[in-house]
């Protein structure tokens, strides 16, 4: 069994400052903290696993296929691989899970 705690994952990306870190990989699954501070601008490109996102903590929106949402702590977002989608209106600090499945 394997148990991770989120408190230290999150402190160690606000350490290093890499946005996302994978903790989790296995053939069928990958987990990653992604973490966005307030007014960043979100890079990232269509990805070719499914994905889900569980908010943590902060506000902001999403963007998935042009549909835009307001998420916040509690929010869970799916995204089907190949899809275009990105954060953007960034007010509070973003903590995520991000779970892609199978791995990418």
């Amino acid at each position: 069994m394997d148990v991770y705690q989120l408190k230290p994952l999150l402190a160690d990306a606000d350490r290093t400052r890499v946005r996302y870190q994978e903790f989790i990989r296995k053939d069928s699954l990958s987990v990653g903290v992604y973490t966005l501070p307030a007014r960043a601008s979100d890079p990232q490109q269509p990805h070719t696993a499914d994905e889900v996102y569980y908010v943590v903590s902060g506000l902001g929106t999403i963007s998935v296929a042009g549909e835009q949402q307001t998420v916040e702590a509690g929010s869970v977002v799916f995204v089907a691989a190949g899809v275009e989608h990105h954060f953007h209106s960034i007010s509070d600090d973003l903590s995520v899970l991000v779970f892609f499945a199978p791995a990418e």
